[in-house]
């Protein structure tokens, strides 16, 4: 390993950091500051550097395959916009994608040009597991859910080691018996879940591992290893594929790739990919498995009745295998999908391992060992690189557990990557292939964005249920990845503001379901996150990404200032906000009373916005003093929001209620009429969010802005005084900007924290236990609208009914008022403390609150004497040794007792706890 010096370097005015082995600078003609550091860089930190120097494209292959294109809005041509309906899991295996492929623990390019993934049989399921099941939004009681048990077990940022599990059962896969069982149930009532079924009964099943270990770039080493826990001899089937993603059948000059079999060698079978963007590249497969060849094309005679434009069709390979149709596969052995199908029976307890190679090297088809000499000892190393990489990020006072439960959910932030296509103005149209789409599309969803030019690899929230991006999901993944790849963190925030992404008016893509929804404007707060921990992890901050991100916030925020005011009095209305179901009503449709809805949350999250662009001002004005204005006018923003939040209006009517000591929103009827909806939820906390503490020295730096600053509190009491803070002094000499002053946040705290209302064991509910005895109703027209508090699955179906913000516990808005509660603290000290919980007595500045929240959260994963509360009532992942160590990063937590709840794989903003741990790690 290289010891590198990190040096801090004045370059045209700016502190850069250069490390001087990989830098393309002459750093010893620049001045220097000093020295930063002195360390060791490992080797995948090595190779990042050189990804990020594009000196070796590191990155070019990783798990961007998504596992389920089926039942997207990208694949759905439908006139009624029933995506799940148009295009289900049975046509999957027989109809060609349109936009994205999908597979089990597969790998691709970052154009997704060329495939591969694993297929699996066990001699009894009618089809190949090609791919990952779940019911349907109709079919569920509970909304879209895959209904598989598969593991993300290890991950680097450059993808040089991953490491997937899936759980096989023996028994033919109980697609029919999962799908009508969910049918019947109705929302009161659990989830009918592929445990329930049997199939894992007496360890009936294989653990399915799939390793990849990249020699080089463009070397990648595959290893795949069946163990058999039953008590009997199973057969099972491994069927590694390869495929092109079909981009030459939707009409156009797309040149079609071919692949075909070339000579084997007694130690191994090869595959020749040749494909016009990459050219020739060749996958060996050790041993003697049989090459089957087919095309990636749909099935026309059974999708639609009509005669097949190829020979050969995508489910040739299924059909040969499990169906014993040998005409169903290429005899020429060629085609654009293969795989090589490798059988064996395991006795009890066997493992049984297959190895491959993916490269760009012809020299390997010759070699005497078809996959190298050198295959075990790269896996080796890249083994032992990631243990060494995650020694900078995980803190080595955790538990080993602790440890294992990071690691695993820095894997899921990895593994969760995905190449995401959807060109909106071409799946308006329709292909010139295709018949001509129903009139009905060019007025419904998605054709306000006809601008919208979807083609790269980007964090999903999860991969099989919400395989498409949202904007605020996509701002919190940022912050554990930016501790991970900082470079693919900027690069993701960046990407939404591009012109492709944003709308001409500024607003942000919500997601594929209906861009123009709108989602919590947290941008702004992520970049300046992302560029904090990139700035403390290397020294200094990229002061060039934060610039060039702040000129395209401020055209989002116009949008929010120009949209969502509806009487241009700073109280804005944003619809459902990301929150689903949290109100009375849905509040992303036209109310039943009619008007309109002061909403608490949607002008705070518009308050934390204008501190965070305030923020991102002031840093910028240490370079520039042109942001000295910029800041200014973010400053006066604010004022007018806190004001705004705070002040009775002429009927006394207020979005804080003085009685309660708590924030609601407020409905606002069409005769003028202001009525506040007294639901005790998330809505009153979001307020918290708002704060800023600004540093004396930090305002000496910036006398521009100090001094229009020193003018308002002078000038303009009637917004600073009692709401911001601006003129009491606090710890160090802070002042500080806030929605809330010192006896708001104490009666809103004694709610947050008491365990009768807000506060669980597991962390901060998103709405009141209080509402369990006494529910919110409202009457309209006759009709009782009502909120309960619902600790788990929502018994409503409001806003789809596929998951609830009325009692469970999510990570996202947890996390931000940890950061708060943080924030707080800086400025106000140990002296301001709060009872924890209410009523006990016990007394707790606000940082000692935010560690104990903390801990709260990351409780939910950890084995406490052998249960951990992610996993509920299960004996089998409880106790299972086979089980219990491998950690599911679900969607939101029961309020009550921490299970998991929703998607089973959402690393996605449930991985900030691994931010939450490397914190209180250290």
């Amino acid at each position: 390993m290289p010891i590198i010096n990190v040096y801090q370097i004045e370059l045209h005015g700016r502190k850069i950091v250069k490390n001087e082995s990989v830098s393309e600078l002459h750093s010893e003609q620049l001045p220097r500051v000093g020295v930063l550091e002195k360390r060791t860089m490992t080797k995948e930190e090595e190779r990042l550097e050189q990804s990020r120097e594009h000196q070796v494209h590191w990155k070019r292959w990783g798990p961007y395959v998504s596992e389920r294109a089926w039942g997207t809005v990208r694949e759905d041509y439908s006139e009624d916009g029933s995506a799940w309906g148009y295009f289900p899991h049975d046509q999957a295996r027989f109809r060609a994608y349109r936009w994205n492929e999908d597979g089990i623990a597969a790998i691709c390019d970052r154009h997704q040009y060329i495939c591969f993934g694993l297929a699996l049989w066990n001699g009894k399921d009618e089809i190949l597991k090609e791919r990952l099941y779940g019911v349907s939004g109709w079919e569920g009681n509970h909304g879209e859910d895959v209904k598989e048990y598969y593991y993300y077990l290890d991950n680097t940022p450059t993808h040089s080691y991953m490491k997937f599990m899936y759980k096989y059962p023996h028994a033919a896969f109980p697609y029919r018996k999962l799908a009508e069982e969910n049918r019947k149930r109705n929302s009161f009532q659990p989830e009918y879940e592929l445990m329930d079924t049997g199939v894992f009964d007496e360890d009936r099943y294989f653990d399915v591992t799939v390793e990849y270990a990249k020699n080089t770039a463009e070397d990648v080493l595959i290893q795949i290893t069946g163990k058999n826990h039953g008590p009997d001899p199973s057969e099972l089937h491994l069927l590694p594929s390869l495929w092109f993603r079909n981009t030459w059948s939707w009409g156009g000059d797309a040149v079609k790739p071919l692949m075909g079999r070339v000579k084997g060698t007694p130690s191994g079978e090869f595959i020749e990919v040749n494909e016009p963007h990459y050219g020739q590249r060749w996958l060996a497969c050790e041993g003697t498995p049989e090459l089957l060849f087919t095309e990636n094309q749909t099935n026309d005679k059974l999708l639609l009745g009509k005669a097949n434009s190829s020979k050969y069709v995508k489910d040739g390979i299924n059909d040969y295998v499990t169906k014993g149709v040998l005409k169903a596969v290429n005899p020429e052995q060629s085609g654009t999908k293969s795989a090589a199908h490798y059988r064996k029976v395991l006795a009890p307890g066997e493992s049984w391992t297959i190895r491959l190679r993916f490269t760009d090297s012809e020299s390997s088809v010759d070699d005497v060992d078809a996959v190298g000499d050198d295959f075990d000892q790269v896996f080796a190393q890249r083994r032992a690189e990631a243990d060494e990489f995650y020694t900078t990020i995980i803190p080595e006072n955790l538990s080993a557990d602790a440890n294992s439960v990071m690691r695993q959910a820095c894997a899921g932030m990895l593994w969760s990557k995905q190449f995401y296509h959807y060109v909106v103005e071409d799946w308006l149209n329709g292909d010139p292939v295709a018949p001509p789409p129903a009139s009905s599309r060019m007025h419904g969803r998605n054709n306000e964005w006809r601008h919208l030019h979807n083609a790269d690899v980007i964090s999903m929230p999860d991969k099989w249920e919400y395989p498409w991006y949202a904007a605020w999901d996509l701002a919190f993944h940022c912050i554990p990845l930016s501790l991970l790849d900082s470079d693919f963190a900027k690069e993701q925030l960046a990407l939404m503001l591009r012109e492709w992404y944003m709308h001409p008016s500024g607003a942000l893509p919500a997601y594929e379901w209906s861009f123009s929804d709108v989602n919590p404007p947290v941008h702004a707060w992520a970049a300046l996150r992302v560029f904090k921990i990139e700035e403390k992890r290397r020294g200094v901050g990229d002061v060039d990404f934060l610039e060039r991100i702040f000129h395209k916030l401020l055209l989002n925020f116009t949008w929010w200032i120009n949209r969502k005011d509806a009487e241009g009095m700073s109280i804005f209305q944003g619809g459902f906000l990301g929150l689903d179901n949290i109100g009375v009503f849905d509040r992303s449709a036209a109310l039943p009373t009619g008007g309109f809805l002061e909403q608490s949350d949607g002008t705070s999250w518009m308050g934390m916005y204008t501190l965070n662009l305030l923020a991102i001002a002031m840093e910028l004005a240490k370079y520039n003093p042109v942001y000295e204005d910029v800041a200014s006018k973010f400053w006066e923003h604010f004022l007018y929001i806190a004001q705004a939040m705070t002040k009775l209006g002429p009927d006394g009517v207020s979005l804080w209620d003085e009685t309660d000591g708590f924030f609601y929103d407020v409905l606002h009827l069409p005769d003028g009429v202001r009525q506040p909806l007294k639901v005790r939820s998330m809505v009153g906390l979001i307020p918290l969010f708002a704060i800023e503490t600004l540093e004396s020295e930090m305002l000496d730096r910036i006398p521009g802005f100090k001094r229009r600053m020193e003018w308002f509190i002078q000038n303009r009491k009637d917004l600073t005084q009692n709401i911001a803070r601006m003129e009491e002094i606090g710890r160090g000499e802070r002042r500080l900007l806030s929605i809330v002053g010192r006896d708001k946040l104490a009666r809103i705290l004694s709610i947050m924290l008491d365990e009768n209302e807000f506060l669980s064991p597991y962390g901060i509910r998103s709405v009141s236990r209080k509402h369990k005895d006494s529910p919110f109703t409202f009457q309209v027209n006759g009709h009782e609208h009502r909120v309960d508090y619902e600790p788990a699955e929502s018994a409503s179906n409001l806003f789809g009914g596929n998951s609830n913000w009325r009692g469970p516990i999510w990570f996202p808005l947890n996390y931000l008022l940890i950061e708060s509660l943080q924030k707080f603290h800086y400025y106000f000290g140990d002296d301001f403390k709060v009872e924890f919980p209410t009523g006990s007595g016990v007394m707790m500045n606000l940082w000692d609150v935010a560690g104990e929240l903390s801990r709260r959260l990351t409780r939910i994963f950890l084995d406490n004497d052998g249960s951990r509360p992610v996993y509920g009532k299960s004996k089998r992942f409880q106790t299972d040794p086979n089980w219990n160590d491998k950690v599911l990063f679900y969607e939101y937590f029961n309020g009550d007792t921490g299970e998991g709840i929703g998607a089973s794989h959402q690393t996605g903003w449930t991985g900030l706890v691994i931010k939450l741990m490397q914190q209180s790690g250290t």
